[in-house]
């Protein structure tokens, strides 16, 4: 079972890809199939993920007979609950600090007494990043 999910989930990222370049030769846009093979990559992995991590609590539970299912499925989900975090915290604050930082350096360039409050801005956009970070090490406490 785990070598189809395997198999499935390399398919789902190699043949988009394939397509998306296809695309690209042929001089056709590719962003919208790249988002859907992001989407579905990531839907897939995290359905595939929340379903394995299940089957192997309930053996473990099986084995020990002490572990509830439904305190390690909890585990499992908390896992991925602050890889998330980290993970889309850190997506955002990247788009964020790019606009942030090209718009500064544009101020700078113009007035350099702009300096001071740009990095304000590129500073409150970091801060997304270090909220994520915080969300994960609050559910890491939790577990």
């Amino acid at each position: 079972m785990e070598f189809l999910t395997a198999l499935i989930m390399a398919a789902m990222v190699v043949l988009p890809l394939i397509i998306i370049g296809r695309r690209v030769k042929n001089g056709k846009k590719s962003k919208i199939p790249l988002v859907v093979n992001l989407c579905s990559f990531f839907g897939v992995f995290l359905i595939t993920s929340v379903v394995l991590l299940s089957r192997s609590v309930h053996a473990a539970a099986a084995a020990a007979e002490t572990v509830s299912a439904a305190s390690g499925l909890t585990t499992g989900l908390g896992y991925i609950g602050a890889a998330l975090a980290v993970g889309i915290s850190g997506i955002g604050g990247g788009i964020a600090v790019s606009g942030a930082a090209s718009a500064a350096l544009g101020a700078i360039s113009e007035n350099e007494k702009a300096f001071g409050k740009s990095l304000i801005f590129v500073g409150l956009a970091e801060g997304i990043a270090l909220y994520g970070l915080i969300i994960a090490f609050m559910i890491f406490t939790k577990l």
